[in-house]
């Protein structure tokens, strides 16, 4: 039997013991970051020495060669070939269907004249290089290549590097063949802080990038912490979550599987049902416990929703709404008859999954949206991953005599009350006389 926690919003202590359910410190203790740093450090100043003697001491992968840590284009299209038409049918739909959403986001450059000739603007470019890290061996999602790689290249990032670590030399044919669907430029079987240090830095074989994206172990997450500065990054990721908002009339059953799929990720992983309605609560716990045992990672499922699991039973829709903006989930299921009704009032959610026939899972391989999600509450100033964070803005100024004039006072003045003479006489210079 599941030991999930049962929680009401009114009882004594709740936000308490909610803030310690919700807690979760991202990346970890002084033993990693040691361990991480040095990796770092040594990739830095020993290029690729150092990335044959990770491999070798972490995946077990032996190589004498630096350039055979590349995987050829030509095996990447095989990889496509031999996979199930099924799988290769799905991977090309998912595919198309990130892309098509991902097109809607881009940006364009923008400007506009003032009556005094002088233009204020916009220019819109995207990113010159970007490196995607994906998991690899038998933990491998091509669903991450397709999220991250496709929105880039919507963006017109000219160069996209993608590393993948292959343990014990095991390379999983759907993650290579998505990385052909996604026209990834060069693939390297690179994984941990080394693979992330050797996009930030480059080394005789792997070339630098301006970004390192995709998700990761906290070795990783570790790293891209490290290198941000020198690089951007997509964000630092905590566990995955859903919350499950049901007024009660769905299908215990449905929400139960729901609640699982987040679960089976990992044991830190956390889902959350809110429910008005305290006897659909129980049932939704006695589908848990049915269903639980049918699933093959019950182990894992069992563990994160007894340490990080939640049912919160509120008294009503208002009641419900707080508890969603409070906790800011990654994944947000609206399982009630009208769901387009509460976004006005929902503040905080990194994707939003609406009526009963929408489950969170869809999204993570093909409804189209991104999968890469704010989650530890960072969708409070957070969003999705998305084209625009692989195009940066610069801004535009064309100066006419007259509005160099007019703005040379105005700059002078301020620049003189900041004690910045030097800027003020510059402004100054083009005032007319």
């Amino acid at each position: 039997m599941l030991n999930i926690r049962r929680l009401s919003a009114n009882q004594a202590g709740f936000r308490e013991e909610l803030d310690t359910l919700l807690a979760w410190e991202t990346v970890s203790n002084e033993a990693v970051n040691d361990i991480v740093k040095e990796v770092v450090n040594n990739v830095r100043t020993q290029g690729d020495a150092a990335l044959l003697e990770y491999t070798a001491r972490f995946d077990r992968l032996s190589l004498t060669n630096a350039a055979d840590l590349q995987i050829s284009k030509a095996r990447l299209f095989a990889a496509l070939e031999r996979i199930p038409v099924d799988q290769r049918e799905a991977l090309e739909i998912s595919a198309q269907r990130v892309r098509a959403y991902h097109e809607r986001q881009v940006q364009e450059s923008w400007s506009y004249t003032e009556s005094d000739g002088t233009l204020l603007g916009q220019q819109v470019t995207p990113l010159d290089s970007v490196g995607l890290y994906v998991p690899g061996g038998k933990a491998a999602y091509p669903s991450s290549v397709i999220m991250n790689a496709v929105p880039a290249k919507v963006a017109g990032v000219k160069t996209l590097i993608m590393v993948v670590p292959t343990p014990d030399g095991e390379v999983n044919d759907m993650v290579l063949a998505a990385a052909a669907i996604c026209d990834v430029d060069a693939v390297f079987t690179l994984g941990g802080a080394q693979a992330v240090a050797a996009l930030a830095y480059g080394t005789q074989t792997v070339p630098a990038v301006d970004k390192v994206v995709g998700p990761g172990n906290i070795y990783v997450a570790t790293a891209k912490r490290m290198v941000f500065g020198t690089v951007g990054i997509d964000m630092i990721a905590g566990p995955s979550e859903i919350l499950v908002y049901c007024d009660g009339k769905t299908n215990p059953d449905w929400i139960a599987v729901d609640l699982f799929s987040q679960a089976e990720h990992d044991e830190d992983a956390q889902s959350i049902l809110v429910t008005t309605d305290a006897e659909f609560a129980q049932k939704v716990v006695d589908s848990m416990n049915r269903l639980l045992p049918t699933m093959p990672r019950h182990a894992i499922i069992r563990k994160a929703l007894d340490d990080r699991g939640a049912i919160i039973v509120v008294d009503n829709e208002e009641q419900a709404l707080e508890m969603i903006n409070l906790i800011a989930p990654e994944h947000l299921e609206l399982s009630v008859d009208d769901p387009q009704a509460l976004l006005p009032r929902i503040r905080h959610a990194g994707a939003i999954f609406m009526g009963r026939y929408t489950a969170e899972a869809l999204g993570d391989y093909c409804a189209g949206p991104n999968h890469v999600l704010p989650t530890s509450r960072t969708a409070r100033f957070s969003s999705p991953l998305g084209v625009y964070d692989f195009q940066k803005r610069s801004s535009l100024i064309m100066c006419s005599a007259d509005g160099a004039s007019a703005l040379g006072k105005i700059a002078g003045v301020l620049a003189d009350g900041e004690g910045l003479h030097a800027h003020a006489a510059s402004a100054r210079y083009r005032v007319k006389d």
